[in-house]
């Protein structure tokens, strides 16, 4: 009896991974023609329901990889390494309400190549869970933290909180490296921390939710061990620009800025790049070129931070244009260089 269903546990596994394969090429294929399509129109007014599309398009690819995992599929291999700053951003356009999260410190560290979609990943369905459990009203937040085994990246949220029972069940998923039965999942199924278990198991790295935030709610740590982490700025990672600042943080409701001062714009994601090397020729400046129309055409850019998407229209406080037009610039330099953080190189038929 348990061997005809561990056999017919495999054939929906394995039907269930040749299927996500197939959804996760699509989503792929589709991420990329965004990106030319944002590209080609730039500050053109059709951006904003481009970037829509392209938001729900993570999502959906989200989701895709989350079931390949629990397939034993896998997501792929990245070429580079890619910095830890840009792998949090990352994770944060892969969810719904991801202006409810707000990162508040960067990092010097990369993640090696190998580890950068797992982690992204994981992340994602971190701050899902987080969104999904606390007050729409509420803020996420995010901090890096270096500390003597590798680096933590710690998610505070100010939802609901776990019982001992849950945070029980929740320790064991996500110390197995093993996924749960497809009949095990529930309905609705529930994938988040069956699918943060076998990649920490995977790929050597840890995730917790056994202790209280600040506000209340869950505290997530995931730590990332040496071994996952190298320098910030290697030789083929440099990046060609300087990265934009983004807007100034907003603070969760009843954590008011100190004194009520404007709060202090972050510094860039990278540092503007020094003089050529002797010997070198300096880089030149490219030409500006334009649209038929007479506006100014974006080139893709060089590895910068991953800016997540425009949220939905109804969540979104109204801003005078200036604003707008400023954010909308930076997100889309940003998305540009999210797909060259995650469309990288894909092992086997295996896609991102």
């Amino acid at each position: 009896m348990e061997e005809a269903k561990d056999r017919a546990e495999e054939a929906t596994k394995t039907t269930l991974k040749a299927a996500m394969r197939t959804l996760q090429g699509l989503a792929s294929e589709q991420q990329l023609a965004i990106s030319k399509l944002q590209e080609t129109y730039g500050e053109h007014k059709i951006l904003q329901d481009l970037l829509d599309i392209d938001h729900m398009n993570s999502q959906f690819a989200r989701r895709a990889q989350s079931i390949a995992v629990l397939c034993d599929g896998w997501l792929g291999r990245r070429r580079h390494n890619a910095s830890l700053y840009d792998v949090v951003r990352s994770a944060k356009g892969r969810i719904r309400h991801f202006t409810r999260v707000e990162i508040r410190s960067q990092s010097n560290f990369a993640i090696v190549s190998r580890a950068v979609e797992p982690v992204a990943l994981v992340l994602a369905e971190l701050l899902d869970n987080a969104t999904s459990y606390s007050a729409p009203e509420t803020m996420i937040e995010i901090n890096i933290r270096p500390v003597p085994k590798g680096v933590c990246i710690v998610v505070d949220d100010a939802g609901v909180g776990m019982n001992e029972e849950e945070k029980a069940r929740a320790a064991q998923l996500l110390s197995s490296e093993n996924s749960a039965s497809v009949s095990s999942l529930g309905n609705p199924p529930q994938f988040g921390f069956t699918v943060m278990g076998v990649l920490a198991a995977r790929y050597g790295f840890t995730v917790s939710v056994d202790s209280t935030s600040p506000y209340g709610g869950v505290r997530a740590v995931v730590l990332l061990p040496d071994d996952l982490l190298t320098s910030l700025h290697e030789p083929e990672e440099s990046p060609a620009v300087a990265a934009s600042a983004p807007l100034p943080p907003e603070h969760p409701p009843g954590h008011p800025a100190p004194g009520g001062a404007a709060p202090a714009p972050r510094a860039p994601a990278y540092p503007a790049p020094g003089p050529a090397p002797t010997g070198q020729p300096a880089p030149v400046q490219p030409i500006a070129e334009t649209t038929a129309g007479g506006l100014p055409k974006r080139r893709r850019r060089g590895a910068i931070s991953i800016v997540p998407t425009q949220t939905e229209s109804t969540e979104t406080p109204a801003r005078d244009s200036a604003r707008t037009a400023s954010a909308m610039g930076a997100f889309q330099r940003g998305t540009q260089s999210g797909r060259r953080s995650t469309n990288a190189s894909n092992e086997g038929h295996e896609v991102q």
